[in-house]
């Protein structure tokens, strides 16, 4: 019975220790990878990160973080700030919604993206869709709201089945707007 028991203890403890030498090795490869990799995946974030910001205010020529109001970027052309694109957040039907908001330093709205949303599809997410979206371009703060009345031109249309949707956004895209206009003291 003694030597079964030892025969047992000792394929316990060489299954633990194969397990530990290929978990190190493992943690070896993934660290090289990581090591090897990770910079290359940064350059890339920085690249995607500046295209996304170069859609929200094509004219610029280049951005710069504002250190004071984390997540904010000024976007730059022939030395000056033409446009703040700042992050805003809201809750939509289908919970927190989160935005980039490109607002011009006189406070009209440049554009928007949608980076995070859970709005129904066919309904909701149509508000990172055209036609809703260019309704927004040009506004001032003023002329954020939604509306339902199709002749009403001077504000913004509420999506068809998706209203919730259409004001949350409408919401995220006044405050930023609002949140320019109180930084540059206007």
């Amino acid at each position: 019975m003694s030597a079964n028991h030892n025969e047992k203890s000792s394929s316990i403890l060489a299954i633990t220790c194969n397990l530990a030498i290929t978990a190190f090795f493992s943690g070896l490869v993934i660290a090289a990878v990581y090591f090897v990799t990770n910079p290359v995946a940064k350059v890339k974030a920085e690249e995607m990160r500046v295209a996304s910001m170069k859609e929200l205010a094509p004219q610029a020529e280049t951005f710069e973080d504002i250190d004071e109001k984390p997540g904010w970027v000024k976007a730059i052309a022939k030395g000056s700030v033409i446009a703040y694109i700042v992050p805003a957040e809201t809750k939509g039907y289908g919970g927190l919604m989160k935005l980039l908001v490109a607002v011009d330093k006189d406070g009209k709205i440049l554009d928007y993206t949608i980076l995070s949303h859970n709005e129904t599809p066919g309904l909701g997410d149509n508000a990172e869709k055209e036609p809703f979206k260019s309704q927004f371009r040009g506004k001032t703060k003023e002329f954020i709201e939604i509306v339902k009345n199709p002749s009403d031109t001077e504000h913004i249309q509420a999506m068809t089945g998706a209203t919730i949707s259409s004001r949350a956004v409408a919401k995220a895209v006044k405050q930023a707007a609002e949140d320019v206009l109180f930084y540059r003291g206007k």
